[in-house]
């Protein structure tokens, strides 16, 4: 059974860093891609970043610059750290786990079975 269970969220100022962890069991972390949504109120949910098991990453482009993803398979972990974060990155993020690529998740071609429970992130101006 895939679990997928995140943290490092918070309320934070405009510029700040946070960095979102997520630990992943009950399946093959290795094979699988990662990734990060975000869902705020009111606003579409978007795929934030993902990370192919060959390691291949895709961002949205509002966050190129600011957010950097990654994954440690021997812990089965997880990461996005972000940079400079703005009051429009604030929603709840989610990771996820799937086949495929990562590329689709964040281009709104596909969504990713594997979903956990959420970590809110609040940046106010």
């Amino acid at each position: 059974q895939v679990q997928l269970v995140e943290s490092g969220g918070g309320s934070v100022e405009t510029g700040a860093s946070l960095r979102l962890s997520c630990a992943g069991s009950g399946y093959s972390f290795v094979t699988y891609c990662m990734g990060w949504f975000r869902e705020a109120p009111g606003k579409t949910r978007e795929g934030v970043a993902a990370i192919n098991s060959d390691g291949t990453i895709s961002y949205l482009d509002s966050v190129k610059g600011r957010f950097t993803i990654s994954r440690d398979n021997a812990k089965n972990t997880l990461y996005l750290q972000m940079n400079n974060l703005k009051p429009e990155d604030s929603g709840m993020y989610y990771c996820t786990a799937d086949y495929g690529n990562g590329a689709f998740w964040v281009a709104q071609r596909a969504v990713p079975r594997y979903w956990g429970q959420g970590t809110q992130v609040t940046v106010s101006s």
